[in-house]
This record gives structure tokens, sequence and C-alpha cells, in this order.
């Protein structure tokens, strides 16, 4: 069984760029967000699920997942987020270790998620970290069509840099005060042994 390693931090931080210089190296890599994405829209159980919960405006006419729709529909509504969350969650969970069984001869995988801990499976935890308003500010650029507003309510919902940077065993600092390739490599070096 390969080494779990989970990558986390709050939106912005850098996540995906970090995992991708990972996965030039050659390593295996869940991405939790791209996943749920695709399942959302290609999982005909989830799908029908996710009608019976919010109706069939939940889908487009082309049979595409009305994110902009549900985003309004749980923006302030915590009890329909919990629930849409019950339903993705658990699946995402199924795919994540049928993904695991394809990797089971690598010395080390490396899961991307928001919501990544080590009580979802994991055996070390990376927070990749920088500071709200770099973050805010990449957000905005990378995701034009959300307002400033929506983004600081998403970063309000995520864990809180502190109780992250708690639980981290390592930490990867994307504040461009060190180079993220060499601190990627340097936790290649320690993972692939």
């Amino acid at each position: 069984m390969p080494l779990q390693i989970g990558i986390t931090g709050g939106i912005g931080s850098g996540k995906s760029v970090v995992c991708r210089i990972f996965e030039a190296l050659g390593v295996a890599v869940y991405d939790a967000d791209s996943r749920a994405k695709w399942l959302i829209n290609n999982d005909p159980t989830l799908k029908n699920n996710l009608i019976r919960l919010l109706g069939t405006a939940a889908y487009l006419p082309d049979g595409t997942y009305n994110r902009a729709w549900v985003a309004a529909q749980v923006f302030d509504n915590e009890a329909l987020l919990q629930q849409l969350n019950a339903l993705v969650h658990p699946r995402v969970f199924e795919d994540t270790a049928a993904w695991l069984k394809l990797h089971l001869r690598a010395k080390y995988v490396l899961r991307e998620s928001a919501l990544a801990t080590k009580a979802t499976g994991l055996d070390k935890l990376v927070v990749v970290h920088a500071p709200l308003a770099m973050r805010l500010a990449r957000t905005k650029h990378r995701d034009p069509q959300r307002t400033e507003a929506e983004i600081q309510h998403i970063m309000a919902r995520q864990m809180p840099d502190e109780e992250r940077l708690k639980m981290a065993d390592f930490i990867i600092q994307n504040d461009e005060s060190q180079l993220l390739i060499r601190q990627v490599m340097q936790l290649h070096e320690v993972f692939g042994k």
C-alpha cells in the first residue's frame, strides 16, 4: 500500500500548482474537486439523488450540472449545503478508494482536497499556505465570474488557516518568498524513500 499524502490549503493557496509539480515528477494525484465535478455530471445514481434533493433545475437541459444555480441555492442555506455534501462526499470517498487500487505499487500518492485531514485515511498532511490577501487576489484572477463577496464567503466557510496549519506534517509556503519547485523536490525525496 502506498503512503497516502494529503495536499490541502484554502482556496487560492496554490494546491493545484503544487500538485502539477508532483505530477511532473511522476506522482499520481487524486484531485477530489475535479473528480467530484466529474461524478456530479456522470454518475447516474448521484445525479438522481441531487435532482431529488434540489429539483430538476440542478441540471441544465443538456444534462450538465447547473453549478451557478446550485451555488446560489446553497449560498446562505447551510442545511441544504450539508445535505448536498452528504450526497457528494461519500461518492467521492468510494471513487478515491477505487483510484487508490490502481496505484498500489507506488511509493506514495497524493490526494488533493480542501477538506483533507488525517481523519480521511491519510498518512501525512501537506498544507499549502499563502496569506489571505494573496489567496483572494489569485482566486479573483482565476475565477473572474465570482464576486469578491462570493470568494470571501467561500473562505469564511473553509477551515481557518490556523487550524489547518496545526494539522500539518509539512507546510509549503506559497507566498512568493520561496521557490515552490525546491519545496516540492524536498518533500518528494522524503516521501519517495
